[in-house]
């Protein structure tokens, strides 16, 4: 009588079958990561310190305006104000000045406060026209919370006098988002024509494939700030 013999198949495909679930453990984490590619590609621009659009907060709700603020009407009839992230990401780590103080009026366009960094400095306009009602005081102490939180470190709160007419020409979610794109470009053209006019200088702004480090006006001149200013700040461009 013929003998037969068994043999168990997950004896010898054992290490076979360990080898592909150990392979599908490492595909499918890659697999979600490829289909995430703007989240990775931000990832990839904050690690390398260069300043492209994808890096840019821009929250839904707010009114951004031409001279880098936003603002945003509360329940209580009051409009916060504050930076965006751009001016932020431009400028780098700044201390805040106030050049207006509670109860003062204040019409669209006119000085609130001036941020500094080493000397040099640059005016922060208010977007709309009313009586401030309150003063984010404690970000003079505390400077660092700008840049962590532009849009939760507002600047001022003012009771609005115009409020429709005045926030017409802002920017709102999407179209926010492309108007900020643009800035970046033409920001990328101002240091073009700054670096070719100054070429005695050694500041880098640029990496070698044409992006922008991220804080470039840093190693800028007061002149350049002044520049930046007349250029961007003043809700012409």
């Amino acid at each position: 009588m013929n003998e037969f013999m068994y043999s168990d198949i997950f004896d010898t495909k054992g290490i076979e079958y360990i080898i592909v679930i150990g392979f599908l453990m490492l595909i499918i984490p890659f697999w979600i990561m490829l289909n995430r590619p703007l989240k990775l590609e931000t990832k990839v621009s904050e690690a390398l310190g260069v300043l492209t659009a994808q890096i840019l907060r821009i929250p839904q709700g707010l009114f951004f305006n031409k001279n880098h603020t936003w603002t945003h009407l509360e329940k209580s009839g009051l409009a916060r104000i504050g930076m965006d992230d751009l001016l932020l990401h431009l400028t780098g780590g700044v201390e805040l000045k106030y050049l207006k103080d509670q109860q003062e009026r204040v019409k669209k366009g006119e000085p609130i406060a001036r941020i500094i960094q080493d000397g040099k400095n640059l005016v922060i306009t208010s977007p709309i026209s009313g009586e401030i009602e309150r003063v984010h005081t404690s970000l003079e102490h505390n400077s660092g919370a700008i840049s962590e939180d532009p849009y939760g470190s507002w600047l001022v709160k003012i009771k609005p006098e115009n409020w429709r007419e005045e926030t017409d020409e802002c920017f709102l979610a999407d179209e926010a988002s492309g108007w900020a794109e643009k800035e970046l470009h033409r920001f990328k053209d101002f240091m073009t024509e700054v670096v070719n006019q100054n070429s005695g200088s050694h500041a880098v702004v640029m990496q070698e494939g044409g992006e922008l480090i991220d804080h470039p006006l840093k190693e800028m001149s007061q002149e350049v700030w002044t520049g930046f200013q007349e250029k961007f700040l003043l809700g012409e461009g």
